[in-house]
């Protein structure tokens, strides 16, 4: 996964109450937004939740800057604070129709169930996702 300055969202953005991502990407800017590719939007968990009781990762387009009134075009499920540990990655794939909104501003919002003390994420567009994790099956020997 190959991340960009100028497509990230938010940089270790602590979250307590329901927020919307303090940087957003101006989609009148011209660009290739991967036309063709499918994108998706990375939450990294930077520093654990602790408090709350669930987070909703939300890709969001909006015609303000500030995001006000935004159209969600990508959503998780509501993620357990359990499972919000440091290292974390949640991605949310976007919408491949973002131009159809007609909304010149794309960002994240963080819909939050309950209020948390300590947490940050960073949130970056990307091409592709990796997890870091593979698993091979057991009972072989590499001579």
């Amino acid at each position: 996964m190959i991340t960009d300055k100028l497509l990230r969202v938010s940089t270790d953005q602590a979250l307590t109450t329901t927020a919307v991502s303090t940087d957003t990407i101006d989609l009148s800017v011209a660009r290739d937004m991967g036309e063709g590719q499918e994108l998706y939007m990375n939450f990294a968990v930077t520093t654990a939740l602790a408090g709350g009781t669930s987070v909703k990762f939300e890709v969001i387009s909006s015609a303000a800057a500030n995001l006000g009134s935004p159209t969600v075009i990508g959503s998780s499920d509501a993620i357990v604070t359990a499972d919000l540990v440091a290292g974390k990655n949640v991605a949310v794939r976007i919408n491949p129709q973002i131009a159809s909104t007609g909304q010149r501003y794309l960002g994240a919002r963080y819909t939050i169930s309950g209020t948390y003390t300590s947490g940050a994420v960073t949130a970056d567009v990307v091409m592709d996702i990796q997890d870091g994790k593979k698993f091979y099956a057991s009972g072989f020997t590499v001579a």
